[in-house]
């Protein structure tokens, strides 16, 4: 999805689906979803900074559906309209249709298809994690990358706590087959996290 900047995803069953970190411009998103004959029934942040929501408030209004992010990240919608001007997006706030606190819980967002919600401050204090167990899937953010990890130095970043976070993902003790899609980058595994990622411990 233009700009391309930031791994979004999109989960469906059916003609129905289910988007997470709705990057670039909403009505790029409503092609996609309109070749691809789908209807998204709600959609999933990451977390609250504008590369992983800018097409979110107008997704929600235009299909009458909530976007879920941490309350924690609620005070950073908005934050960072700069980077939004400079792709050429329309800037955001919590005037927007405001998103809908997520709730840290075991899901079914689509039939069959049933995601845990877990907590990973450290990059902004609302950070999660959506985790598949059926489908072996960990839809991780900007918390861990390939090799590195997420930024703690921008607004509500927390070093400490962001280390705590991926030491509590290590410590799960998922497949090593486990598909890992961070939110920048291309995908990897567990496999290749304990390989190639020194912080990944």
């Amino acid at each position: 999805m233009p700009p391309q900047n930031t791994n979004s995803v999109i989960a469906s069953v059916g003609d129905k689906c289910v988007i997470f970190d709705p990057w670039g411009r909403a009505s790029d998103w409503l092609t996609v979803l309109t070749e691809r004959k789908l209807t998204p029934v709600a959609i999933y942040a990451t977390h609250g900074h504008p590369d992983h929501i800018s097409a979110a408030p107008t997704l929600s209004e235009h299909f009458n559906i909530p976007w879920f992010l941490h309350s924690g990240d609620f005070r950073l919608v908005g934050w960072g309209n700069d980077l939004l001007n400079y792709f050429g997006l329309a800037p955001i706030s919590l005037n927007d249709n405001r998103p809908t606190a997520l709730e840290i819980k075991q899901t079914e967002i689509l039939p069959d298809l049933t995601m845990n919600i877990i907590e990973t401050p450290g990059h902004t204090p609302g950070g999660v994690a959506y985790h598949f167990p059926n489908e072996q899937i960990l839809i991780i953010g900007d918390t861990i990358f390939q090799d590195n990890i997420g930024r703690y130095d921008l607004p509500g970043g927390d070093k400490k706590m962001l280390f705590q976070s991926i030491s509590s993902l290590y410590n799960m003790h998922l497949p090593d087959t486990t598909n890992v899609i961070h939110g920048h980058g291309t995908d990897t595994t567990i496999a290749l996290l304990h390989k190639n990622n020194p912080y990944f411990k």
